[in-house]
């Protein structure tokens, strides 16, 4: 299972990394294995703010729907339009090319209440 280590996380399987004021945001590695093929990203919160754990999109993948959800409060800046057309970035490169959303967060000190690699690996038992 890869969980790097200069990540924080959730318990919702969302990765974060924090640049500044702006999060980059996308799925676990441990999240796209259980989802199987993903077959199409849709964030339509593009230019909105958000509340911590709101919903900014789904990822669809052959078997099922998820909801996506938002690790901290803020106004997301960009979707990785890339996606749209390659979907699967997100099962080959998570932590890459698969990445979904930036976030402008609207409080920094919340990525401290994250989990680190070690308390995730714990949450999924690897």
């Amino acid at each position: 299972m890869n969980i790097p280590l200069n990540l924080k996380y959730t318990k919702d399987h969302e990765w974060v990394i924090l640049d500044g004021e702006i999060a980059t945001i996308g799925i676990t590695d441990f999240a796209q294995k259980e989802l199987g093929d993903i077959v199409y990203v849709e964030v339509e919160t593009l230019d909105q703010t958000l509340q911590k754990d709101e919903v900014f999109g789904t990822v669809e993948a052959v078997k099922t729907v998820s909801d996506l959800f938002l690790p901290l409060a803020g106004e997301i800046i960009a979707f990785n339009d890339s996606l749209e057309s390659s979907p699967e970035d997100v099962n080959s490169d998570p932590y890459g090319k698969g990445w979904m959303i930036k976030v402008k967060v609207a409080n920094v000190s919340d990525y401290d209440q994250l989990l680190s690699s070690e308390e995730y690996a714990k949450l999924i038992g690897a």
